[in-house]
This record gives structure tokens, sequence and C-alpha cells, in this order.
């Protein structure tokens, strides 16, 4: 039984992984799964993709579409966005024991090596032991040693705040060039985010935009249908796009995640599109980084998650860091999402003293 379940349960990931490379198409996605098992044989004996279609109707995971065809529920789509997480999660076993999740808003953070003096309502085990025996022999010495309560010190504290985050996702045409699917891999981390802020930190707000000629903010729940252009990069349309989507939000802590793969190469001039897909146009650039200044001014932290290593992508990328003060990540696609989430909690945390 055991082994039944657990041959569901990777027969709905693979799926749910081939939805999201096929953008959200049900029937390809199955005919894909279909193709897979006449190659590698992981089906039950009997067993067809067909019965997996009945199966996830019966689920409510998908339904027949307006136009005959299949098409995801709202159900299909959180389940995606579960498994997501989840692959994620897999994939950083080295984080730190006894993470565990809850609804509910508290304090949190991680110690400082800064310590202040107690005040009542302050919790045991925020005690800096050390300090507190420092405080207690200054005072009373070593022969008649007593601990009073102005002896007592305790670490000073991270606290989570809110955060508003924009994921700007790349669709121009470079993102599948090559051979290389880099989309996919975007597209799974940030329902994977999704699916985190939703779970973990209601209070905070995750808005997506995709760019390429142009910049669109599009409905998280179509995150899983976007799909690559024949577009060039317009990074400063993105840009833009995201200050404007930010400057609505009223959470204290405010950042933009840029999944890259290719050098900005276009940009709106006089309402015209200005394009240069060869090496580092200056005019684009500059304009660009323009944008990037507009974001440190107005307190918006970039991170940049590079999925290429192109060099004139470097380049631009070492210059928006320097500009922004933000980070940058050059990862491989399997790293992406752990790069990412370690950043996104990171930008989290501020002092209070």
């Amino acid at each position: 039984m055991t082994e039944d379940v657990g041959r569901l349960r990777s027969l709905d990931e693979l799926f749910h992984r081939l939805l999201i490379a096929t953008d959200g198409d049900v029937e390809e996605a199955l005919r894909q799964l279909e193709e897979a098992n006449a190659r590698f044989g992981f089906f039950d004996e009997g067993v067809t993709a067909r019965d997996l279609r009945e199966r996830l109707l019966r689920e409510g995971s998908i339904r027949e579409g307006a136009g005959g065809g299949l098409e995801l529920t709202r159900k299909g789509e959180r389940r995606i966005r579960r498994d997501a997480l989840d692959r994620i999660f897999s994939r950083m076993r080295t984080g730190r024991p006894g993470d565990h999740r809850t609804a509910d808003a508290g304090s949190g953070g991680e110690h400082l090596s800064e310590t202040r003096p107690y005040q009542f309502g302050d919790q045991p085990f925020d005690i800096a032991v050390n300090p507190t025996l420092e405080n207690a022999f200054r005072r009373s010495g070593l022969d008649e040693f007593s601990l009073l309560e102005d002896d007592v010190a305790v670490y000073e504290k991270e606290h989570l705040t809110g955060c508003a985050t924009v994921v700007l996702l790349d669709i121009s045409h470079s993102m599948v060039l090559y051979g290389e699917d880099r989309i996919t891999p975007a597209k799974e981390v940030t329902l994977a985010l999704l699916e985190l802020i939703r779970t973990r930190y209601p209070k905070d707000s995750l808005h997506v935009a995709v760019f390429g000629d142009d910049a669109v903010e599009i409905p998280t729940n179509r995150v899983p249908y976007v799909k690559v252009g024949p577009y060039h990069t317009n990074t400063k349309a993105a840009l833009q796009l995201a200050q404007r989507i930010l400057a609505g939000r009223k959470q204290p802590n405010k950042q933009i995640f840029l999944v890259t793969d290719g050098k900005p190469s276009a940009i709106f001039e006089e309402g015209r599109l200005y394009k240069n897909s060869w090496g580092l146009d200056t005019k684009i650039v500059n304009k660009t980084l323009d944008e990037v200044g507009r974001c440190r001014r107005r307190g918006i932290v970039i991170s940049t998650f590079m999925v290429a290593h192109d060099p004139h992508l470097v380049s631009f990328v070492q210059r928006l860091t320097e500009i922004n003060r933000g980070r940058a990540y050059y990862t491989g696609l399997d790293e992406l999402g752990r790069f990412l989430f370690v950043d996104y909690v990171r930008n989290r945390r501020t002092r209070t003293y």
C-alpha cells in the first residue's frame, strides 16, 4: 500500500513538472507522460495516462474546458505550487533543524552579538549568560557573589518584518535558446516562493511581472502558463514596473528579484522600441542603470539571479549590483531555488534595539 502511494505521488510530481514545462497545457503534459512511460515504463502494469486523467478529473485537479480540452482548476494550480515548494525544500536539507512553520506572527529572529539590559517580558532563553555573570562579578566580586535583576543582560534579536517582493521573469527568446530550458526552473521557483509566502508569511506580498520587449504584471495564478516569446530584453521597463508596484505596498522591506539570462538589449525611446542585441549598447545600459539607481534611492534591494554566464551579462550585473548595493547570484538552474529562498528570508530581517 505504501509503495502504491509513493508511486502515485511520484507520478503526480512528474505530471506537475510537465505542466510547468508545457505552460499549463494539460493535454500536452499527458501526451508527454504517455511517451515517457513508453520509454521508461514507470506506470504500473495495465495503468495508462487515461487512468491518470480520470483520477485527476475525479479529484478536481483538472476539468473539461469550454473548448472541449482539459484545463487546470484552482485546486490543480495549488497542487503545482505545493509540489514546487516541496521540491525546493527537498534540495535544502542542509537548512537549520527546528524551523517549524506557524501561521501566528511573533518576534522571531536570530540572536545578535549585541546585548542590552533585561526588560520585563523578555524570554528566559534570550538571556546572555556570560555577560550576565560578568555584570554580577563586576558588581559584587568573586567572594560575595549575588545576582540582581540589573545584572541580567539579554541578546538583541533580528526581527522578521513584512516584505513586499516583485519577481521579474525574463521571457526573452534566449530563455529557451541553445537547447537549454531556463524558463521552466524560473517558473517553478516562482511558484514555490508564492506558496511559501501564502502559507508561512501571509502578511507579505508577492507580485510577478514578465518582461521581454516590454514588461507587464501578471496574476500570480497565471505563472504556470507563462511562455517565452521572440522578444528582446527590456530590463529598464521591468524595473520601472516593479517600482510602480512596490510604491503601493505598505510593507517596510521592499525588494526585486530579477531572474534573467541576458543583458539588456532594448528600451523605449520617444514611444518607440530601440533595440540592439549585439554586445552592450551604451545607451541601453546607461538608461537601465538609471533605474537601478532610482531603486536604491527608494530603498528597494535588487537581487539578480543569473541563469547564464555570458561575459557581457556578468559585466552588466556587476555594475548593477554596485549601484544598487544589492546582491548577485551566478547560479545554475538546479540551485536557483536555494539561492532565491535564502535571499528572500535574509531580506526580511531588520535589527531591533
